[in-house]
């Protein structure tokens, strides 16, 4: 039988029948989720939990049970606490070699480097969780000018280091906070459970998917892909669609939903960016409306799995607006859904929705 790829993906990744409550548990199911766009990654976390709210992410994320970092490919990723750490160890020596060039070009010596994360733990030792212009300013009064990229760079660096991670909101700006503080408990895995660990959250919440999507997403080679994929391969079953092969759990439905499912997805949500081949959710000639040329991801409409369309919110006093922009004029029917599920984003949001087709 034909898998149905993207209402699956939808059943995997939470988004529909979702059951999780917690951001944790959620974030953790999911091994890690793209946060570069800090507000919209809230939703992509809120929109699979039940009775979801922003102020119960943003608490997850205030005290440290979630932790924004960069990760992987390398950008800015949510990741349970639990397991920052040895996903950080497998994955920051390759980002270190891959960022070797740039940072010679940016002037950033391995002695400039060592110099400022002694700078952002004793900042952050003595006055608590600072914001990046707050560790710049302590960076200048031991002579370190940054320009260009470089500040972002060494804050990059002091990441992968294992030093620094996202610290609590202050004064509606994020900060940084040390890692050893913010997650004292650290756990660590062998390289090759590490692999297996990777590999099998990402099959479970992503799949189906194939061993070039788990690569595109993970950062991790092709070798250490395929070999964590057969180390945790008893658990998962595969079949080949187009001379492609995925990969899902066992307990993997792909039963055909009885109804319209209509969902507002965020700005880089795990939907589309989790995979290198999107052609199952979202069509090469819809591609360029929905990703740009310089890959941005904007948040889209997902009608039975199939992006259709975009959105836009617009934040006022205690209403949020929804404009939708489709690829082609929907009916009325699913108007009325998209209607329902922008009420949902207000609810998170504790705001009043309106909606402009």
């Amino acid at each position: 039988m034909i898998l149905e790829i993207s209402n699956t993906r939808l059943s995997s990744q939470k988004i529909e029948s979702t059951g999780i409550a917690s951001a944790k548990e959620l974030v953790a199911w999911m091994g890690a989720m793209q946060a570069q766009d800090y507000a919209m990654s809230k939703w992509a976390v809120g929109s699979r939990l039940v009775h979801s709210t922003d102020e119960m992410v943003e608490s997850a994320l205030n005290n440290g049970e979630i932790i924004r970092t960069h990760l992987m490919r390398p950008t800015w990723h949510f990741v349970s606490a639990d397991d920052i750490y040895w996903m950080n160890d497998l994955s920051a020596a390759k980002i270190k070699r891959n960022f070797n060039s740039r940072h010679r070009e940016l002037e950033l010596s391995e002695e400039m480097i060592l110099k400022s994360e002694k700078v952002f733990e004793k900042a952050i030792s003595n006055e608590g969780n600072l914001t990046r212009d707050e560790l710049d300013a302590e960076l200048l009064k031991v002579d370190i000018k940054t320009a260009k990229n470089q500040l972002y760079h060494l804050l990059f660096c002091a990441e992968l280091a294992g030093i620094l991670c996202s610290g609590a909101v202050k004064n509606g700006k994020q900060t940084y906070d040390l890692l050893s503080k913010r997650v004292p408990n650290k756990k660590t895995l062998s390289r090759d459970e590490s692999l297996a660990e990777l590999a099998k959250r990402y099959f479970q919440s992503h799949g189906p998917a194939t061993i070039e999507d788990f690569v595109w997403w993970s950062g991790l080679s092709i070798t250490d892909a395929r070999k964590g994929l057969e180390l945790v391969r008893s658990g998962f079953i595969s079949e080949t669609i187009d001379s492609k092969t995925y990969w899902f759990p066992n307990s993997c439905s792909n039963a055909k939903p009885n109804k319209t499912l209509v969902h507002l997805l965020p700005a880089f949500d795990e939907f589309l960016i989790g995979y290198r081949d999107r052609s199952a959710s979202l069509s090469l000639v819809n591609n360029p409306k929905a990703v740009s040329s310089n890959g941005i991801f904007y948040p889209v409409i997902a009608v039975d799995g199939q992006v259709v369309g975009t959105w836009k919110r617009t934040l006022k006093k205690d209403k949020v607006m929804v404009a939708t922009n489709f690829f082609q004029s929907p009916d009325q029917f699913i108007k009325s859904l998209i209607e329902e599920e922008a009420n949902r984003f207000g609810r998170f949001l504790n705001k009043k929705t309106a909606v402009v087709f």
